[in-house]
């Protein structure tokens, strides 16, 4: 159960906060300006990875690594002036984050994102000193379902990957968590609980952290 872990592990993006439909749009409206021709119901199912990575899916051989750079800049900057009026943590996970904190439980992030969006959100929210460990899309070589994101961050904790608890939104994050040997709990605000019922790992489907709560860390 959740109450036995030494670590939480979270995933940024639709996990912490509700921002993945503005990160969807932003990367549909670039990737079909650039002729990819794709849906959005086909974009949400690749938003996962390094942004170099999902424009190399996109568009294999096409650009060179410095233009894959400047392009994915240039959407964390359309993406952050959309998404900042409404950022804010998910219900509940302000007063879970405080409890977890209080009782001595270690916390870490890893996420695809690259540390100017993870700053954009914990400078912005004032949450920074939650986190002993914080894994971007710049400290990994293979993103997930590879499970080297949250071991680098169990490792940095030093704490056994069986003691960690990773918290995701995305069934490849989920996998992720499994490769590394580690139990997840989802939050559906992207996907349905359906869509994780292939992965034993997952001991919790939540919408919101309001439904941890009660629950003694």
């Amino acid at each position: 159960m959740i109450n036995t872990k030494k670590a939480f592990l979270f995933d940024l993006n639709g996990t912490m906060i509700d921002d993945m439909s503005y990160h969807i749009r932003a990367w549909h409206r670039i990737l079909n300006e650039l002729g990819a021709n794709i849906s959005m119901e086909r974009m949400k199912e690749e938003c996962y990875g390094k942004n170099n990575e999902l424009l190399e899916r996109m568009f294999p051989g096409r650009f060179s690594e410095e233009e894959k750079n400047r392009m994915s800049f240039e959407k964390e900057k359309q993406y952050q002036q959309e998404f900042k009026p409404h950022l804010q943590l998910l219900p509940g996970l302000p007063a879970y984050l405080e409890q977890a904190y209080q009782s001595g439980i270690k916390m870490a992030i890893g996420s695809a994102a690259i540390m100017f969006n993870i700053d954009f959100v914990l400078d912005n929210l004032k949450i920074r000193h939650y986190f002993d460990a914080i894994i971007s899309a710049d400290d990994v070589v293979e993103s997930k379902p590879n499970p080297e994101t949250y071991l680098a961050c169990a490792t940095l904790l030093n704490i056994s990957p069986e003691d960690c608890v990773v918290f995701e939104d995305a069934p490849k994050g989920v996998e992720s968590a499994l490769n590394a040997g580690m139990q997840s709990v989802v939050i559906t605000l992207m996907h349905e609980k359906e869509d994780f019922f292939q992965y034993p790992n997952v001991i919790r489907c939540i919408k919101n952290y309001t439904e941890l709560m009660s629950e003694n860390i």
